[in-house]
Order: C-alpha cells, then structure tokens, then sequence
C-alpha cells in the first residue's frame, strides 16, 4: 500500500490486524533517522511505498536526502531491522530509488518544526 494509507488491492490479511501491522510499520520507521537531520526518515518523506503482502512480507522504496548520503549503504539495514522487528512481519525487503529525487517539500509539517524551517 503506499505510505498514503491508501490500499491498492485487497489483502487476505484481515483488515483490523493490517491496519495494527500498518500502525506498527510507520512507527517502527519513526525509530530510524537521518543523522545529519534532525528528524525520522519517515517524517522527512523518505519513505515512498509501504507494500504488506498477504504472506505478511513487507516491499518498502525508500530515498535518501541526497544521492552521496554518507549513510546510504547502511540505512536499508536500519530500516529492515527496525522494520522486520514488528510483530507479524515475516521479512523485508528495502529497495533503494532515487527517482523521483527526494526534495523538502516531501517533509511533514513535524519535519519543518524539528529542522527549523516552520
């Protein structure tokens, strides 16, 4: 499903555990941030597609805030380690895509506050 909540299709995973799985997601990814950024990748728009399968497998494309990012060879683990923690989720697979290029304006309002730009 993307990061919107929206539901592409239907899952076999019944909907009030899919929704706790999808809450658990979103905060287990809330665990993990940019360190140079002040704030969770989640929140800065890193995250660009959460997919759940219905074998309870977890699909996430993620960005970084820049191409060269200093961490960009360890963060996929961060997320899959933070990610494959949440109870029910058998496996993860992080994907790292560059296009669309991540710029501010993906940021959530909490994001702005945190970096000091609202």
């Amino acid at each position: 499903m993307p990061a919107s909540g929206a539901a592409v299709s239907a899952s076999t995973i019944p909907s009030d555990e899919l929704a706790r799985l999808t809450d658990d997601i979103v905060g287990a990814l809330k665990t993990v941030y940019d360190p140079e950024i002040p704030a969770d990748i989640y929140e800065l728009g890193l995250i660009y597609r959460i997919d759940i399968e219905d074998d309870r497998s977890v699909k996430i494309d993620m960005t970084l805030t820049a191409p060269g990012c200093p961490v960009a060879g360890e963060m996929p683990g961060w997320v899959e380690n933070a990610v494959g923690a949440v109870e029910g989720v058998s496996g993860v697979d992080v994907k790292m895509v560059f296009d669309p290029p991540w710029t501010p304006d993906r940021m959530s309002e909490e994001a702005q506050v945190a970096v000091g730009w609202y």
